[in-house]
This record gives C-alpha cells, structure tokens and sequence, in this order.
C-alpha cells in the first residue's frame, strides 16, 4: 500500500480541543452538541468546520486553522470558545475540559448522529459504548516524509511526559479511581490504540499498515488510534497522549512542548544524527507509570532500568528545550510547564479540592472556572468565594 505523505511547511501546529457541555444545575454532561452546532454555523458547517462532533453528544471538538506558533493556535481555539459560550450559557450550559467527568455516568451517554461513530460503536461495543473522554491532540507539521517513522519513534519516549503533565481524569462514575488519568484506560483499551508501533521507516509502516487492512482490523489508516500517529494527509505527526486539558494557557503549553521536540529531532536529523528508539517494553511501562501517578510517577529513564522522578525529568526537559522555544517564539508558551510542576496538574488540583473538604460537584464547578478564566483552582470555590458562583462562566 503506497501511502502519499502531503509534506507541511516546516513546524506547522494544529491543536483539536474535546469540550464537555456540563449543565450548571446539575454538573452533569448535557447531551446536547446537535443543538449547539446547529447553532453555530459559520464554525459547524464551513468547508473547513472549527467546531464538529466527537463521539458522544456531551462534547464537541474545536479545531485551529493551520498555525505558526502555539500563541496563534491559542488564539484561533480562544475565539472559538467565545462564539460557543455565546451559545451555551443562555441554554444553561457552561463548557470544561477534563480527560473524564467526575460525576457523569457514561451510559447516559447519547452517541453523535455520524455514520462512522455508528459503525465504530457496531464493531466496538462495550469498548466504544464508554468512550465518554475528552482529549487534546496537537498536530505538528513534517516537512520530510522520511523523517515521520524516526520523529515518532523518538516521540514514544515522551508519552509519560505528555500524559503526567496533563492528566486530568482521576474520578470515573463519580468514583476516584486511584489513577491520574483513568481516561489512558478506557480510550487506550481500543485494539488499534495504545503507544505507536515502533518501525524502522516509511516503507516498513505502509508495509504494516496494508497488513492490517488485509486482514480486515481496519478499512483504512485513519482507525489507527496511536498515542503518537503519522498523519499523512496533514503532513503531520499527531501527538494523542494529552488527557483533557482545562485550560487555554495549558492548551498552549502542550502545544509549545510538541512543536519543541518534533522541530528538535526535525534539525537533528538534518544535520545527520540517528534519533533515538526507545525499547517497546520501557514506552509500555513508562505510560502505565504516568497512568496511574501522573507527576508523581518514577520513570524509566534507560533499558538498564534506572528511573527518576518525572517532575525532575520535565525541569530538566524544559531547560533544554528554551533555546529552540526562543526561535520557534513559544517561550512564553513553554514556560507554563514550571507552573503546572510548581502548582499541580489537574489531576492533583482536582484531588486537592476533595482533600480540601470539597465534592465531587466543586470538581466540576472549579474546571468551569478554569476554563473560563484561564487559571487553575486548586481549592473549592464555594470555599474561596462564598458559593459556588461559576465566577467568569
């Protein structure tokens, strides 16, 4: 199977953010994203939609332009979520992001009128029935198809990275599941999910890819659902790890950090330099690590089996990155990542508030308000405001 790569541009971004529509009475996931776009047509139905369905009716997915630099990205998704909000609140809807909601049941679930989220759910089942999650992807542009398979290859060391500094799903069913993103299981136990196969160049994944279409596991490359996927009609690599980001300012920061290490192995290519192949069983390990501690997951740092704290492993990430973040201009962006280390991710912000004496329902109010208002909440509102107000949704 030859498989056309459409070269990008250099580093180009594209970033796809999965909305919850959370009623404000109830906290619950409102099923109501066919109303919602339907609403909004110059972002649902232009030739090129900004705003479309995901699976379930309880989420919908903004999607940028093509991007230069993460700021760009950030302000293509911000306008987008200003015309939803526009839509939603008078509706009595507020809109958040995490990787699962915390009180929300998926077999309340309402499915997108879609055929291929219709055929998905016939051949899936179970495993698709509570594929109830919210994620970030951020696509970045590869000039080179050769460089693809080697650039993902090097990427599948960073999965626990990606996923420790965004996870965001601890609760499932209005349970605390004991995992930083319980979001990894539920989407990851899809068959042709899970970390990118590890191949050693283009010819090798058409190879691959035609193998699994023979054999009848897929109809075409798009049903591959890797944590890292080429993404040939892009011309780019999709970086899928992210949970469910709350906020615009992590949104940019994820975005800043793939840009960061596709334009790195990119130029390190160019000047003749063999990247990187991590051992299959270390990227396994390491992402089930990040799965269940999230920030504080001891990682696997060689195939001799030493480990350090992920935290110090992103200090150091994000030291080394600044310099191609100062020419790429995501510095700003970039610099975010001290934050989330320093003040929590989402998963810990989350559980803070119920050790704080909060509920599940706080949960939900306080991803509101970081969305709304671009800041984390790391103690319940109704605590810190006098109720909880929704201030700024």
């Amino acid at each position: 199977m030859a498989i056309q790569f459409n070269p990008s541009r250099g580093a180009t971004l594209g970033v796809e953010w999965e909305l919850q529509l959370v009623d404000r009475h109830t906290r619950r996931l409102r099923q109501d994203a066919k109303e919602v776009l339907a609403a909004v047509p110059e972002l649902s139905e232009s030739s090129r939609p900004k705003a479309m369905h995901e699976l379930m009716q309880s989420q919908i997915e903004i999607v940028t332009d093509v991007c230069h630099t993460a700021a760009e990205a950030v302000r293509d998704l911000g306008k987008s979520i200003d015309r939803l909000r526009d839509v939603v609140e008078p509706r009595g809807m507020s809109l958040a992001c995490t990787g699962t909601h915390a009180i929300s049941d998926w077999r309340e679930a309402v499915y997108a009128p879609v055929q291929r989220y219709t055929e998905l759910v016939e051949e899936m089942q179970w495993l698709a029935w509570r594929i109830q999650t919210f994620g970030v992807h951020v696509h970045v542009g590869v000039r080179d198809r050769d460089k693809v398979i080697p650039i993902v290859n090097a990427l599948a060391a960073y999965l626990p990275h990606f996923l420790a500094l965004t996870s965001s799903s601890p609760c499932w069913g209005g349970q605390d599941t004991g995992l930083a993103s319980s979001r990894a299981i539920v989407f990851g136990a899809l068959p042709t999910a899970g970390p990118p196969h590890l191949l050693a160049d283009w010819a090798e994944f058409e190879e691959y890819m035609d193998t699994l279409v023979r054999a009848g596991t897929i109809r075409s490359i798009k049903e591959v659902w890797w944590d890292i996927r080429p993404h040939p009609d892009f011309g780019t690599i999709e970086i899928r790890m992210f949970d469910g980001i709350p906020t615009l300012r992590e949104v940019g920061m994820v975005t800043a950090l793939s840009q960061c290490l596709v334009q790195q192995f990119d130029q390190q290519l160019d000047r003749g330099y063999k990247l990187p192949r991590p051992p299959a069983w270390v990227v396994r390990d390491n992402k089930w690590r990040a799965t269940r501690y999230g920030l504080d997951a001891e990682v696997i740092t060689d195939d001799q089996g030493s480990t350090a704290p992920v935290r110090d492993v992103l200090y150091e990430l994000q030291r080394e990155l600044e310099p191609v973040a100062e020419r790429l201009g995501c510095a700003d962006e970039l610099a975010v990542m001290s934050e989330v280390l320093d003040q929590g991710g989402s998963c810990e912000r989350q559980r803070g508030i119920l050790a704080a004496g909060g509920t599940l329902e706080d949960v939900v109010d306080a991803t509101i308000i970081e969305l709304a208002e671009d800041r984390f909440v790391t103690s319940p509102p109704g605590f810190s405001n006098g109720g909880p107000g929704h201030s700024g949704t």
